[in-house]
């Protein structure tokens, strides 16, 4: 009996460290975002990468599973460069980032989102093509 409350024990915490870990990769990513970009205003003061997950940071919205559905930074007056890990946020059904002034190229890895509903990239200084990957999220709108 006290060997198998020990082997309980053990798993609970493995199983805890590892919901730990993958809880916060959602919050790598947009910490990538984070780095990746200016916030003369500060909206992304919030952003702590050392929370267990990004659903408590302001612009972020998440499901009942704490995963990442919506980034809404429309107008924050941010500038820089999208980044490709964008496209590991499995479950994102809006990124809304109208109105700042980020450059450079709309990464192929968007293509990867397939839950995608709302892609809002305008008034923005986006260079190059709509990448062709895009063409296969099948729930986009708008």
């Amino acid at each position: 009996m006290e060997r198998l409350i020990s082997v309980c024990l053990w798993l609970t915490l493995v199983l805890y460290l590892i919901l730990r870990v993958a809880g916060n990769a959602e919050g790598d990513v947009l910490n990538a975002l984070k780095n990746n970009t200016a916030d003369p205003n500060n909206v992304l003061e919030s952003w702590d990468a050392t929370d267990d997950n990004p659903c408590v940071w302001a612009h972020v919205t998440c499901n009942h599973r704490n995963s990442v559905t919506r980034v809404d930074l429309q107008n924050a007056n941010l500038s820089g460069q999208l980044v490709p890990q964008l496209g590991q946020l499995p479950n994102l059904q809006y990124l809304e980032l109208c109105g700042n002034n980020i450059s450079g190229i709309i990464p192929e890895e968007l293509g990867n989102l397939t839950n995608l509903v709302s892609l809002d990239l305008c008034l923005n200084n986006l260079t190059g093509g709509i990448p062709t990957t895009l063409g296969k999220l099948t729930k986009l709108r708008f």
